[in-house]
């Protein structure tokens, strides 16, 4: 199996400000690769290094087997950069700014470009002007532009933000489709089942990496935790009890059930006991397999305390 991203202590600073410190990854060809972190973790600027956008103050990295600081637009060419932020020509049409960003690379195969208005659904558009595009379609123009040269690699800055989950599905199964063809893809994401899609993850927290894996590997690496599930209204004073005690690490509420991250020390009986000094109603507590949103908050979070 080929390696497409090898970085080694990869550092960025701006200023006093260490925006990446000394990040280390190794992404394989052919996977979708996830980036996920809290906002100003560094996420961004993580994929503007790798894409040769801004240039790093130390460590190493191999794109596609090419150094990064000294071969740096010979990399260009063989990537595709899909920005987090709508940045194509608003006042072109969806054609004209595919053609446009074709003829960046030497691209001219009207078949080529025929395909990609076919493969992202744009025939139908090709001459609406592109700043009249719903929130989906601009995505979708957006990754046949950068896909114009037929990348091996294609970083994509959170794709499917802001877009209904109909249309970010759909988007999946083209992102699954590439990747089957060969593309090697590196998402950043704050969805959580959006990480579960990838086929490894990688956890950024004040540009520091602090887990990576497959979702399998991520939702175990709380071996030194516990989590409870228990069916519990939010309930403002037991909230704010069980957030004081510091045997618990995170208490997380989604519609009626309250899920409890503890030190490994902490029984079901004990979390029970603490619960009922503050819950009058009956309720039923378990132990249940993290997820991968339960790994997320408590690997990121200032101590997992909301």
């Amino acid at each position: 199996m080929t390696i497409s991203i090898k970085t080694q202590n990869l550092t960025r600073s701006f200023g006093d400000f260490v925006a990446v410190d000394k990040l280390s990854l190794s992404i394989n060809s052919g996977e979708i690769f996830g980036l996920l972190g809290p906002n100003a973790a560094g996420k961004s600027t993580v994929i503007r290094l790798l894409a040769g956008i801004l240039q790093a103050n130390s460590g190493e990295a191999h794109i596609l087997g090419l150094d990064l600081f000294s071969q740096t637009d010979s990399i260009k060419q063989r990537i595709g950069y899909v920005a987090q932020q709508f940045s194509l020509y608003p006042d072109l049409t969806v054609l004209e700014n595919i053609v446009f960003y074709a003829g960046l690379y030497g691209v001219e195969d009207k078949v080529r470009l025929n395909y990609l208005l076919d493969l992202y659904d744009l025939s139908q558009f090709k001459n609406k002007l592109a700043g009249l595009l719903s929130g989906g379609y601009k995505r979708r123009l957006a990754i046949a532009c950068a896909t114009t040269h037929d990348p091996e690699l294609i970083f994509l800055d959170e794709p499917t933000a802001g877009i209904d989950p109909v249309t970010r599905k759909e988007l999946w199964d083209l992102f699954y489709s590439l990747a089957t063809s060969g593309k090697t893809l590196f998402v950043t994401t704050h969805y959580m089942e959006e990480a579960e899609r990838c086929n490894r993850l990688a956890f950024l927290n004040h540009g520091k990496l602090v887990a990576q894996g497959t979702p399998a590997e991520i939702r175990s690496s709380l071996n030194n935790r516990l989590v409870y599930s228990c069916d519990i209204q939010h309930d403002p004073v037991l909230t704010s009890a069980l957030i004081i005690d510091p045997a618990i690490q995170l208490v997380n509420q989604f519609g009626r059930e309250l899920r409890i991250i503890t030190d490994i020390s902490v029984t079901l009986e004990q979390l029970q006991h603490i619960i009922s000094k503050h819950y009058e109603r009956s309720f039923q507590l378990k132990k249940v397999t993290p997820s991968i949103e339960d790994a997320f908050i408590s690997l990121t979070s200032n101590g997992g305390k909301q």
